[in-house]
């Protein structure tokens, strides 16, 4: 059976590179917390929009999808699910509402896997929610051709609960640990849930979501406000191939988790970033409504819109964005694209 072993996070053969951006990410939730007390109606905002964002993109992933439109009628209550997409959608809703107001609760534990899982599965009326998987399961990947290939062998079902058990201990014995990081820790133990595989469904799902658990026990909660998710979907190629490479050799524990404590990092340290574009502060003095504006056009790297301005600065009223737009238009700064409500605007 794979052996779980986290002492290598402490024996000073890491990659300084992942000590660094663990550090740097540390720096930043600092500075998150600070701007928290002074922001909080801001903050709230941000948080019911990522919400919306994480719904989405954790089931975008795994190609559980329907529209914007019915998407956030439904993380907000609005509307019952309509079909068995919808309900899995409605299930990752709940289950993240647990995290978001329980986390302190909730641990890495096999009792409180098992219950996210139930509620993720709940509304779909999936008889597998809440129980480790009965039957083995493979990973498959499809290539250009449509061809199909067994990517990864999980861990047989009969070996499943003594994994997860193992898994659990281990983790358990390296967050005692004050040699080792907890943002080194995380993707490891994330990795090895995937690895497992212990549900029949919902894996890709629930490791989203437990991530989010850790981070925010440890005091990393940028995903509250920028949704952790969507980092990962956008980039989702480059998080499959940080999985598959760190995943081969895994049964043999000759495995090497940096790619993946690298693509988890380097999406955390985004999520703080862009919180951090959210605040123009500079010098402790609160940069204008107009120069926030600006900052947020000007540093997209693809054409952005209106409404999506509002969101990242929802402090700042729709009246007030236009304005600025317009002006920046005027001046040659940045180009529209498009008219009317599908306008979006690139800089020049």
């Amino acid at each position: 059976m794979r052996k779980f072993d986290y002492s290598f996070l402490k024996d000073g053969l890491l990659p300084a590179s992942l000590v660094a951006a663990a550090a740097g990410i540390s720096s930043l939730k600092t500075m998150a917390g600070v701007r928290k007390e002074a922001y909080a109606r801001v903050f709230t905002e941000l948080e019911a929009i990522a919400r919306v964002q994480s719904v989405k993109s954790s089931n975008a992933i795994e190609g559980i999808v329907t529209s914007d439109e019915r998407i956030a009628a439904i993380v907000n209550r609005n509307s019952a699910p309509l079909n068995h997409d919808e309900a899995e959608i409605a299930g990752y809703r709940d289950a993240l509402n647990e995290i978001h107001m329980g986390h302190e609760h909730i641990d890495f534990r096999g009792r409180d896997i098992l219950r996210l899982h139930d509620i993720m599965m709940l509304l779909t009326a999936d008889e597998s929610g809440g129980r480790y998987k009965e039957e083995d399961n493979v990973i498959m990947e499809i290539d250009a051709a449509g061809n199909r290939r067994v990517r990864f062998r999980p861990v047989p079902a009969k070996e499943t609960g003594r994994a997860m058990e193992q898994l659990e201990l281990a983790f358990l014995e390296a967050r005692a640990d004050a040699g080792i990081h907890p943002l080194l820790l995380i993707p490891c133990v994330i990795l090895d849930f995937l690895c497992v595989h212990p549900f029949r469904d919902g894996n890709g799902r629930m490791s989203r979501l437990l991530s989010l658990l850790l981070l925010y026990k440890n005091g990393y909660d940028a995903g509250k406000y920028i949704s952790f998710e969507e980092q990962i979907n956008r980039r989702k190629a480059a998080y499959y191939e940080a999985l598959r490479r760190s995943s081969d050799g895994w049964h043999e524990n000759e495995n090497s988790y940096f790619p993946f404590i690298e693509n988890f990092l380097t999406t955390l340290y985004r999520c703080y970033k862009e919180l951090d574009e959210r605040f123009a502060v500079v010098k402790g003095r609160k940069v204008t409504k107009k120069a926030r504006i600006e900052a947020t056009v000007l540093n997209s790297l693809t054409p952005i819109s209106k409404s999506e301005i509002c969101n990242i600065l929802p402090d700042i009223s729709p009246t007030t964005v236009e304005a600025v737009l317009g002006a920046m238009v005027k001046s040659g700064a940045i180009r529209r694209i498009g008219s009317a409500r599908s306008s979006r605007y690139i800089r020049e």
